[in-house]
Parts: C-alpha cells; sequence; structure tokens
C-alpha cells in the first residue's frame, strides 16, 4: 500500500460521500474509525479500479449498505459505535452476494469465527495492505488459498484457543479457566501476556 501523508484535519482531505458514482459492479464500501488508515486504504483501492465510499462509523456504514447495497465491502470489527458484525449483517440483508471482508486488530479466532458466521468472506489482520485487501475481496471461486509461508506456531494457536473461549464466555475468567481445566491464575497470567510471535 502506497504511504500518503495525512494533515491533522484528515477529514478536510476526504470527501465524506455517501453514495456512490461510475461503476457500480466494482463498489467497495470501506468502515474504519482510523481515518488515516481508512483513506489510504480508500485511495488505494481507487487506483485498482475500485469505486469507494468510505465512512468512519457502524451507522453510516448502515445507512450506505441499505441504501446502496455495494458489491464489495471491507469493515474493521471494533469501531467507536459498536460493531462491525452489524454492518456485516446490513450488507447481507441488502446483497446476499456482496463479497465482505472483516477487518480485525485483535486477530483472533473467535472474532474471525464470528466475523464469517455473519456473512464475511473472509478476515485480514490490521493493518492489512490493499493487495491482501484486493485479493481477499476478489477471491471468489478459489477452493482453498495457498499455504501461508509463516503458519502459526504452536504456541500462537494455543493463545488463540484461549482468547476464543474466553470471549465465548463473556471475558469471564473463572467460566474460561473452568471449561478449560485450568488454574484461574495460570489462566490470567497468560491473558495478561501478549500474544507469542507467529
Amino acid at each position: 500500500m502506497e504511504n500518503s501523508t495525512v494533515s491533522d484535519d484528515s477529514t478536510a482531505t476526504e470527501s465524506v460521500k455517501l453514495t456512490f458514482t461510475g461503476d457500480v459492479t466494482r463498489s467497495l464500501l470501506i468502515v474504519d474509525d482510523d481515518a488515516p488508515f481508512r483513506i489510504r486504504l480508500a485511495r488505494a483501492m481507487e487506483k485498482r479500479g475500485f469505486n469507494v465510499v468510505a465512512v468512519e462509523s457502524v451507522q453510516l456504514g448502515i445507512e450506505v449498505a441499505q441504501e446502496s447495497a455495494p458489491a464489495f465491502a471491507v469493515v474493521d470489527l471494533r469501531l467507536a459505535d459498536g460493531s462491525g458484525l452489524d454492518v456485516v449483517k446490513a450488507l447481507r440483508d441488502a446483497r446476499p452476494d456482496a463479497r465482505i471482508v472483516m477487518l480485525t486488530g485483535y486477530g483472533n479466532i473467535a472474532t474471525a469465527v464470528a466475523a464469517v458466521k455473519a456473512g464475511a468472506v473472509d478476515y485480514l489482520p490490521k493493518p492489512a495492505d490493499a493487495d491482501a485487501v484486493e485479493s481477499a475481496l476478489l477471491a471468489d471461486g478459489r477452493p482453498l488459498p495457498a499455504p501461508p509461508e509463516n503458519p502459526m506456531s504452536a504456541d500462537r494457536v494455543r493463545w488463540e484457543h484461549i482468547q476464543r473461549v474466553f470471549e465465548q464466555c463473556d471475558r469471564n475468567v473463572s467460566e474460561t479457566a473452568r471449561r478449560l481445566k485450568m488454574h484461574r491464575r495460570t489462566l490470567q497470567r497468560i491473558l495478561n501476556k501478549h500474544a507469542p510471535r507467529g
């Protein structure tokens, strides 16, 4: 993704349009509350031939979904005003064949499962570059993507599994420890550490 400098008044440099103009077969909705990232991704995707509307909130994402039913969408999972899963649901209701990619800065399996169940076709950890986003959006019809160059380590898979169960238990440490048959203090130590590399 190309570098672009964004001034402090990033909203001034960003056109806030809520409807698509031009080729609607390449209509792409981007929903992300990180303004510099959103602007850079929007510009990069426009250069790749997409007709982009980029907004910062669940509310605006749902509004665009309902009014314009875009063919493609890139939605951040956690937004300042709520969950990107609500935008995914609105997109699915408006256009069942929309290709939706979920972005997550948290990168755990639980969020990926939730995103796919809600109707996303793929999920990418942030910060995702435009090439990865484009590949995920246009991957239709491929049986499986190529294996990753650097798959997750066993430690990382374990950590991801613990995070998933923790999310499913509504972030209740005691209940998570009980279900994982693990001592509560051991679980707390794991949860307080950063994810293992790889």
